[in-house]
């Protein structure tokens, strides 16, 4: 591979983490590339391609990797055109063309069009993360093709190179491509027989676009050949005109085949979009968001997007549609914000159907058969007698209007490949009897070109055949997919998987105490590769700073895949490159649709590797530091005026393993816990820390306990002075630990779990009498709340105090909201700037903070995103630059343009600290700007 990295511009990557991040797709399936290669010029493809010709080495192309066919991994050389080309060439508003290289993400285009009236029809709904390549490979589709067609249908000219590395423009001519006129010629009857029988006929090559009543177009026959026949430079696409007035009608039935049942009348009405959900779908929406909107009545639900010049016209559109079906109840909604919210439940069903409502893994496998629309409400029928048939089980949804249906299946994948196989063959035996496709968009792929024998005729696959070796002789592109298929069951990613006991570290409760099973909830949709920070998203950090799979939430999944199957050591470099710059953020825990949590399993990596072994320095300096704030606490003045040397700082930030660049944060002269001791040995201190008497806001009685954690009280006491004035004005009578004790935070994030328990143990033993007493208890910093309410548990899921200790845990704005005589002052007009704490926003939830800013009618800028400092991240030697990345990805710019007079709210200590170390921001805790002017 040498060879090749030095005739090309981008790389070539032979490591063994990132052959791990780029084995699989979202598929079942698993194929370790030889090599991964980021082309960033056309002679770079050019050359790879001559590379892999001179050695006979398979190439696959590959853009965001959300295949779920396995139609974008392989053995050979797989080429990421994600990375580097992804340009928009041109964009002509007035020809409605784009044309652009592979890989640009469908949303940039969108972006860029948006401005001009236009828009790219297919809409998939992986649509901000999907490429352009991708989406020509496989013929992707979405919602509105009803409306504006499949990626065929938008194609108007694609410049490639065939698997001999010459360069073909394929347009509209048949005479693009040498013998391809002919091949068509030959076979006129049965391309016209077998072939474009109904919209979605996705499976195979579509041939039918070469017909001369449909056009003699081999750009159009190219798109969906899923990498096999040529790889593309750049393609020219058609751009549609945006509706003027969109308007949402949501239509309930008793179930979803009885929806189907409806979709003529539907159809009738012409929508932009016809989208079918299933009431097990919404469940599992339910499950992960807490609650979704209000549906009409039903069991099944058809969302139909109409469209008009104006308003009053789409309104009028969509009252006609509730007339003329036979729906039992229906929600029309005019609100484009409400609108999206419901959207978002058929966009995140696609990551969520990884799961059975049970809570069992989905796979995918039979994902998006299709048949045509007449014919759906019976075949949902069949196909769910099928499905019980087998004693599998899954959540239905899709493109109802293009009888096209998603559905991830408990397919016996590990414990029984042949029943997997059986169900596979039986599936495609009945979606073929109701005249229907393998595919309607996704591709063949690995999972079911096998099967393409039982849907066509021996003629068909000689004329596939045939046409691949017009651009392909060789078949070094993508081979195994469409020709001369792989079988179905092979090359499966969860067959042979041991399983991984615990060593003393987490428990994994959810996912059976298997680390294994918990990190093959990756299935891969990608949605850590996307930029949903204007949507409210965290994740992921690292990702979006470098926009490399490596530090994708995905791609440190892959290489822990190949670390519990036994393909690499827990003490591999591989592993370490792969998490070094996962910031335990947490944001996946809640962004991904999986539910992967890598901070877990980091911590757990490290637990692993370094168990009983010396580890790094900074495990030590930073690890431990509770221990050493305690210590230093003792002698505040001293600490600070050491630290206040700036070579003695320096020399000894790079002895603890910490970034010289860091200020070390000033100690409190003196901590929270001795100004609470003087509080109640009567000294006198400032009016403003007393915790006043109870006032005619009184709501309550009792004892409250304040979690006084390491942070708060080393750094910040006027923070837990605050809370105490606020609780105290209550009624309540404040209390505090009697001893020092911490909930183990810093030993999690460094992996150490033997001393987290202890730590955790501890801090059971000192909450007991308090909890059970009923007693609740209200942390102020949001990262060691998190823990006492998800960590505690599944660190001592044994322990009989700590389900209860947890649902004890409040954050300051979850206990306000449950005091009813309580009401936060007013501040019309005040412009504040709140930075969530990332496991804020992943596990406690910010819902109760925004509706008591929105309360005080502040005018609130809400930053999206990690601070960037996370803990002992961005402390540790080599993380301060992509530290700083992080933070301009949301916090910085923010921060720079909010006025002098806003004030930054900021619970978390590692965001009050990184603002004031890159902005020279001060930050608010919202204890303090409740009681403060």
């Amino acid at each position: 591979m040498a060879a090749l990295n030095g005739r090309i511009a981008g790389e070539v990557d032979t490591s063994a983490r990132r052959r791990a991040e780029y084995s699989s797709d979202a598929s079942n399936y698993r194929v370790r590339p030889a090599a991964v290669v980021f082309p960033r010029t056309d002679e770079d493809v050019a050359a790879t391609l001559e590379f892999a010709c001179d050695h006979g080495m398979p190439v696959t192309a590959r853009g965001a990797g959300t295949s779920v066919a396995g139609n974008a991994i392989g053995p050979g050389l797989v080429l990421d055109f994600s990375r580097h080309m992804n340009r928009i060439l041109a964009l002509d508003p007035a020809e409605r063309l784009a044309r652009v290289q592979p890989g640009v993400v469908l949303s940039q285009l969108q972006a860029a069009a948006g401005p001009h009236g236009l828009r790219f029809g297919p809409d998939p709904s992986t649509q901000d993360r999907c490429t352009l390549g991708g989406m020509i490979g496989n013929n992707a589709c979405g919602p509105r093709a009803v409306a504006w067609g499949r990626t065929s249908d938008t194609v108007r000219a694609l410049r490639i190179l065939d698997g001999t590395g010459t360069e073909r423009i394929l347009t509209d001519r048949l005479t693009d491509v040498p013998g391809l006129a002919e091949l068509t010629a030959a076979h006129l009857a049965v391309l016209r027989t077998e072939l474009g029988s109904f919209d979605r006929q996705a499976s195979g090559y579509g041939l039918e676009h070469l017909l001369p009543e449909r056009g003699g177009s081999a750009a159009k026959a190219f798109v969906g050949s899923e990498g096999t026949c040529g790889l593309l430079l750049d393609a020219t696409v058609e751009l549609v005109a945006l509706p003027t007035a969109t308007v949402l009608t949501v239509l309930g039935y008793p179930d979803i085949a009885t929806a189907a049942d409806d979709v003529a009348a539907v159809i009738a009405c012409a929508p932009i979009a016809v989208e079918g959900i299933d009431a097990r779908l919404v469940d599992v929406v339910r499950a992960q968001w807490g609650r979704v909107p209000d549906l009409p009545r039903g069991g099944g639900w058809l969302f139909v997007e109409t469209a008009g010049a104006t308003q009053d016209e789409a309104m009028a559109v969509a009252r006609r549609l509730v007339r003329t079906v036979d729906a039992l109840d229906s929600r029309i909604v005019t609100d484009p914000r409400a609108a999206a919210v419901l959207w978002r439940i058929r966009a995140d069903g696609a990551g969520l159907a990884g799961r059975t409502p049970d809570g069992r893994p989905a796979w995918p496998g039979w994902e998006d058969a299709a048949v045509p629309p007449a014919r759906l409400g019976a075949y949902l029928r069949d196909f769910a007698a099928l499905t019980q048939d087998h004693g599998v089980d899954g959540v239905l949804y899709g493109h109802i209007g293009d009888g096209c249906i998603h559905v991830r299946l408990d397919l016996p994948i590990i414990d029984a490949p042949q029943r997997f196989r059986a169900f596979l063959v039986d599936a495609a035996e009945l979606v073929v009897r109701y005249g229907g496709s393998l595919s309607g968009e996704h591709g063949d792929g690995r999972a079911r070109s096998e099967l393409l024998s039982i849907m066509y005729s021996r003629t068909v696959l000689d004329v596939f055949a045939g046409y691949k070796a017009l651009f392909d002789p060789g078949d070094l592109l993508n081979p195994g997919v469409l020709i001369a298929a792989r079988p179905l069951d092979a090359d499966l990613r969860l067959v042979g998987l041991p399983q991984v006991g615990s060593r003393k570290g987490f428990t994994f409760p959810d996912d059976e105490g298997d680390l294994g099973t918990a990190v093959h909830r990756c299935v891969g949709v990608g949605k850590c590769r996307a930029d949903t920070r204007a949507t409210g998203g965290f994740m992921c950090p690292s990702y979006l700073a470098t926009r490399d799979e490596k530090d994708s939430t995905r791609g440190r999944a892959r290489v822990l895949q190949e670390v519990v199957r036994g393909a690499l050591p827990w003490s591999s470099d591989a592993v370490a490159e792969s998490l070094d710059l996962c910031l335990s953020c947490r944001a996946c825990r809640s962004d991904c649709p999986a539910g992967v949590d890598l901070a877990t399993y980091k911590s757990e990596a490290l637990h692993r590797r370094y168990r009983h072994r010396p580890r790094p320095i900074d495990h030590y300096s930073l690890g431990w530091l509770p221990r050493w704030l305690a210590l230093a606490s003792r002698m505040p003045r001293v600490v600070n005026a050491l630290a206040g040397r700036a070579a003695l700082r320096r020399s000894g930030l790079r002895a603890a393993g910490i970034d010289a660049r860091r200020a070390v944060p000033r100690l409190a002269e003196p901590s929270f816990r001795r100004m609470w001791r003087q509080l109640e040995d009567g000294a006198r201190l400032p009016e403003s820390a007393y915790p006043p008497r109870a006032g005619s806001t009184e709501s309550g009685s009792g004892e409250v306990m304040l979690w006084i954690d390491t942070f708060t009280n080393a750094f910040d006491p006027e923070i837990a002075l605050a809370a105490a004035r606020l609780v105290s004005a209550l009624g309540y009578r404040v209390r505090i630990p009697e001893r020092r004790v911490c909930c183990g935070l810093t030993w999690i994030s460094t992996g150490q779990l033997d001393g987290a328990r202890a730590r955790l143990r501890a801090t059971l033993a000192a909450l007991d009498a308090h909890v059970r007493a009923g007693g609740i208890v209200v942390g102020l910093e949001p990262s060691c709340t998190a823990v006492l309410r998800a960590d505690l548990p599944e660190l001592l899921p044994d322990d009989p105090r700590s389900a209860a200790t947890a649902a004890a845990i409040r954050t300051l704005a979850e206990f306000l909201a449950d005091q009813p005589n309580w009401r936060p002052p007013v501040r019309s007009g005040q412009r504040v700037v709140v930075q969530p704490h990332c496991h804020q926003h992943a596990v406690l939830g910010f819902d109760k903070d925004r509706q008591l800013l929105a309360s005080m009618g502040v005018e609130v800028t809400e930053i999206t995103g990690c601070c960037g400092l996370a803990g002992n991240f961005g402390m540790q030697i080599g993380h301060y630059d992509i530290s700083v990345a992080v933070a301009e990805n949301g916090m910085l710019p923010t921060l720079r343009t909010a006025g002098d007079e806003a004030i930054i709210l900021a619970d978390g200590f590692s965001c009050r600290t990184q603002a004031a170390a890159l902005a020279g921001r001060r930050c608010r805790h919202l204890a303090q700007f409740l009681v403060g002017p």
